[in-house]
């Protein structure tokens, strides 16, 4: 490749993949939880898409694409970091915990979202499994369609039906009382 493809190639994608960092860094933020590792996880991404961005077919969804190599990383640590437990100190414990707390609030705040920005709303979502609370941000909050959704997550149609009417029941039922006293449900008002 010379030293103009690479110029080009590179523009190409700065054009077509850093508009997207804001929603795949929310994305990330809502799969991992922790700030510090959702920075990671995104420029991880962003570094293999680069690598492999003559994979990309022009015209596609960008953005699909993107989201099914971040879930991908993702996944492939979740399964890597089970097999191979660390070891921590407690005292390291406590110190770890105050500033991953401390790195989410930033990253809400930074992120200035408001449509998640309720703690029980983040509260529900977060005890989701991983499977549904990823299925559910896809397809919810990032609007993808099931198809965009399964490919990001490697699954058939079927599986994200499946788990998003699943998590839907689930978020449901954890919000209930919240969606009470907000006003949207009547006080004897049940659906399932």
């Amino acid at each position: 490749m010379t030293r103009t493809d690479s110029s080009e190639r590179r523009q190409r994608f700065e054009a077509t993949a850093l508009p997207l960092l804001q929603a795949l860094h929310g994305y990330a933020i809502r799969l991992t939880r922790n700030g510090e590792t959702a920075r990671d996880l995104v420029q991880e991404t962003y570094l293999r898409a680069y690598r492999t961005f003559d994979n990309f077919r022009p015209g596609t969804n960008c953005k699909a694409w993107l989201f099914t190599i971040l879930y991908s990383i993702f996944v492939n640590r979740y399964h890597k970091e089970r097999r191979e437990p660390k070891m921590v100190p407690l005292d390291q414990i406590e110190e770890r915990f105050q500033r991953s707390l401390e790195a989410a609030q930033n990253d809400r705040a930074a992120d200035g979202r408001t449509a998640w920005s309720d703690p029980d709303v983040e509260a529900a979502l977060a005890e989701l499994p991983e499977s549904f609370r990823a299925t559910v941000i896809l397809v919810d909050v990032e609007d993808f369609t099931y198809e965009e959704a399964a490919a990001a997550m490697n699954c058939p149609v079927g599986t994200v039906r499946s788990r998003l009417c699943r998590a839907r029941k689930r978020l449901f039922v954890a919000l209930q009382e919240h969606a009470r006293r907000a006003g949207h449900l009547k006080e004897k008002q049940a659906y399932w």
